[in-house]
């Protein structure tokens, strides 16, 4: 993972205030968090789909169903903290 760019959380010049700047990194940490869920879910799915095995069928769906229920998740705590 990229190290995170480091920045004042309150900007004189722009009168950003420290508020809107947590939100934008909230939405930041939201966006790539579902990115590399969605990276999980395609690999999940090519093991569920390449699978020789019955047994590695199953743990292939396993993945894909949890990797959902992760991005389910995210959506909900995303949507709470809209709500705030």
């Amino acid at each position: 993972m990229p190290p995170t760019p480091t920045r004042e959380t309150t900007s004189h010049v722009t009168g950003t205030s420290a508020a809107v700047d947590d939100h934008t990194d909230l939405s930041l940490l939201f966006h790539r968090l579902n990115n590399q869920l969605g990276i999980i879910l395609a690999n999940a799915e090519l093991v569920e789909a390449k699978a020789g095995d019955e047994a590695s069928r199953r743990r292939g769906a396993q993945l894909v169903v949890s990797t959902l229920e992760a991005l389910a998740t995210v959506k909900a705590i995303r949507q709470r903290l809209k709500a705030r």
